[in-house]
């Protein structure tokens, strides 16, 4: 649904603190800090990560999926595919 350095990258676009994304999504602070310290995709109630990616979109954030193109327009930032290893033909997404 969404990884931690999503909502980090998501915060830092939209010049926002954890506390101010908690008070935008209707959650406590404690329940961010400890998403975007998860490691991967962000774990937790269904409820309360629906509240965090609807606050994120209604203050302009678009969240794309691995593997998705981007529907909509302006700027923005992806993380690119790593290299494959040459020793293993790996191309895993970079952390």
């Amino acid at each position: 649904m969404i990884s931690a350095g999503q909502m980090r990258a998501a915060r830092a676009l939209l010049g926002i603190d954890q506390r101010q994304l908690a008070a935008l999504a209707g959650v406590s602070l404690p329940t961010v800090q400890r998403m975007e310290a998860s490691a991967g995709t962000v774990r937790g109630m269904i409820g309360t990560l629906t509240r965090i990616v609807e606050a994120l979109d209604h203050a302009g954030i678009e969240l794309i999926g691995n593997n998705a193109p981007s529907t909509g327009i302006g700027r923005g930032v992806r993380l690119k595919e790593a290299p494959a290893d040459p020793s293993t033909g790996d191309g895993e997404p970079r952390p």
